[in-house]
């Protein structure tokens, strides 16, 4: 009886033994997201705790905006102006280190939350040129003498009602060129659309939405009077983007990128005297960009 216990425990204790040494731990396989384009994964690695960085260069639109100019002596509203963007040349400007910032670029940086998500802080360097002459219609009104020391202004001085007006040199110069400064944090997505075997090579879609402040540098002569205004925290802004990025390396990455934003501006240097001049205004804008990325 004695025996036939040992032989029986003998046998069970084998077997668990047995089967346990048959038990492979499972493998850790990295999590990635699934794509809106595939239900299927492609790749074998995850992005998660990678960064990337990307500069390149953009063209801008605007819509029409309501511009502001408040101070001692007057107070009017141009409506509905136009702008538009001024890209520079095609010239070493381009890829000079030392006049890289001189054409509008756009700069980010950023890091991978999860394998599709990441959050980024970049800088959108934009310009946004008042078209100069133009007819506009106005509100308010304009002292004869404007701000501290006076400033004449001619005959553009009298009370305006919805009032069509020709708006030339001057009476005004007005641009955000170096530049329409968007400093920004961003919360982007992205999906595969194609991944290469080679695992070197895909193309991705990215979307993001991002909030942000507005640091323009404005250049204003207001009745022949202003400066080109150093850089400060005008307003703020939010944006909403979507484009391609293709990987022709596992690092490199080339990107093109569609951005719609919407811009407050409450708080524009203009003659100089901050104290007493001021402008404002909301400008909602289309900016598509082109950039070279590397990511780690």
């Amino acid at each position: 009886m004695k025996r036939s216990s040992i032989l029986i425990f003998a046998l069970l204790f084998g077997r668990k033994v047995s089967a346990q040494e048959i038990i492979t731990p499972p493998v850790n396989q990295p999590k990635i997201g699934k794509s809106l384009f595939n239900n299927t994964v492609s790749r074998n690695f995850s992005r998660k705790g990678e960064w990337f960085v990307h500069w390149g260069w953009n063209f801008s639109w605007y819509d029409t905006s309501d511009l502001n100019f408040k101070g001692p002596g007057y107070n009017f509203t141009l409506k509905n102006i136009t702008a538009k963007d001024r890209p520079s040349e095609i010239s070493t400007d381009y890829i000079n280190p030392l006049e890289l910032t001189t054409p509008q670029f756009n700069f980010r940086f950023g890091y991978f939350i999860k394998d599709n998500y990441s959050i980024s802080l970049g800088w959108d360097h934009m310009k946004y040129v008042m078209d100069v002459p133009q007819t506009v219609n106005v509100d308010g009104y304009i002292s004869a003498t404007i701000s501290n020391p006076a400033i004449p202004t001619g005959a553009y001085a009298g009370t305006y009602n919805n009032t069509p007006l020709t708006v030339k040199a001057d009476m005004l110069k007005f641009e955000h060129t170096d530049g329409f400064n968007y400093v920004s944090t961003e919360l982007e997505r992205y999906d595969d659309i194609w991944v290469a075997k080679s695992q070197k090579n895909m193309l991705t879609m990215e979307t993001g939405v991002g909030v942000g402040l507005m640091i323009p540098r404005t250049d204003v002569r207001l009745f022949g009077v202003g400066e080109n205004n150093f850089w400060n925290i005008a307003g703020y802004g939010i944006s909403a983007k979507a484009g391609l990025k293709f990987h022709f390396t596992k690092k490199f990455y080339l990107q093109n990128t569609t951005k719609v934003g919407f811009t407050d501006l409450s708080a524009i240097h203009t003659t100089g005297r901050d104290d007493l001049d001021g402008a404002s205004q909301t400008i909602r804008y289309l900016e598509n960009f082109t950039a070279l990325g590397f990511q780690f």
